[in-house]
C-alpha cells in the first residue's frame, strides 16, 4: 500500500484544493477508512489554520498539543474521523468531526463542555463469557456492558473520562438521525418507519427531514431523541 497520497485522487470527504499542490497528507490505518477521515496534521493545517507548513503541524502534535477522545495523538497522519473530538488545550478550543451537506467532513465548533464525550453507533455485538456483552462501535473501539440492553444501530453517549455509557439513542421510530451517506449525506432527519429487508441486503430507513425520502440503516446515525444533543455545521448560504 502506498504511503502517498495525490491531491487529485483525495477522498471526496476530504476538503483541500484539489489543483493548489501535488500531493497532501494520507491518513494511517487507524478506527476509520481512509475515505472517511481527516489526517491529524492535515486538520491543524489545512482545516483550522494554525499552522503554514506540514513541519509546523508535526511539531504541534509531537509536543502532545493535539487531543482526540481525551488522550494526545502523537502520530501526524492519525485518521479524524465522525464524530471524533479534537481539543487544543493550549487555544481553548474544541472541536467535533461531522459531515456537512456537501459530504464533506468538517470540524464544528463545541462547547468546553461538551468535549468530554462522544456518540457512537454500535456496528455489532458479541457475547463474551460471564454473560457480558462486548458493544463493537463505528470507531473501531470495544465496550464491555453488563446487561444485553443494546441493539445494532443504536448509539450511546461514551465519557472519555470514565469510558462508561450515560446515554443511549435507540434506532427506532420518532429518533432524529444525522444521514453519513448516500445522496442526502449530511442531512438532518426524522425516523418515520423502519422496513426489515428478509435477504442480505441492509435495511431500509424512512425519513422525514426537509423532504421525505428513503435510505439504509448504515446510513442513519441517531444523534437525538426529540433534538440533536450535538452542535451541528453551520449551513452557509451562497
Amino acid at each position: 500500500m502506498s504511503k502517498h497520497l495525490k491531491r487529485l485522487a483525495a477522498p471526496r470527504a476530504l476538503h483541500v484544493h484539489r489543483k493548489e499542490r501535488v500531493w497532501t497528507a494520507k491518513s494511517a490505518p487507524g478506527p476509520h477508512p481512509l475515505e472517511r477521515s481527516i489526517p491529524l496534521a492535515l486538520a491543524l493545517r489545512d482545516y483550522l489554520g494554525l499552522c503554514d507548513t506540514y513541519k509546523e503541524a508535526n511539531r504541534i502534535i509531537a509536543n502532545g498539543e493535539a487531543i482526540v477522545d481525551g488522550a494526545p495523538r502523537r502520530d501526524h497522519k492519525y485518521a479524524l474521523g465522525l464524530m471524533d473530538v479534537l481539543s487544543i488545550p493550549s487555544l481553548k478550543k474544541d472541536y467535533r468531526v461531522l459531515f456537512n451537506q456537501r459530504g464533506k467532513l468538517t470540524l464544528v465548533p463545541i462547547a468546553s463542555k461538551d468535549a468530554g464525550w462522544k456518540l457512537c453507533r454500535i456496528e455489532n455485538k458479541t457475547m463474551l463469557k460471564g454473560k457480558k456483552t462486548q458493544l463493537n462501535m463505528h470507531d473501531g473501539r470495544n465496550i464491555l456492558a453488563d446487561k444485553d440492553e443494546y441493539s445494532t444501530g443504536d448509539v450511546v453517549k461514551l465519557s472519555f473520562k470514565d469510558k462508561k455509557i450515560s446515554e443511549v439513542i435507540k434506532f427506532e421510530k420518532g429518533i432524529v438521525s444525522l444521514i453519513i451517506g448516500g445522496s442526502h449525506i449530511g442531512e438532518i432527519a426524522d425516523i418515520t418507519d423502519i422496513e426489515a429487508i428478509a435477504s442480505s441486503k441492509s435495511n431500509l430507513a424512512k425519513m422525514k427531514g426537509t423532504s421525505e425520502f428513503s435510505t439504509l440503516q448504515e446510513y442513519v446515525f441517531p444523534i437525538g431523541k426529540t433534538k440533536p444533543i450535538i452542535a451541528l455545521p453551520e449551513v452557509k448560504v451562497q
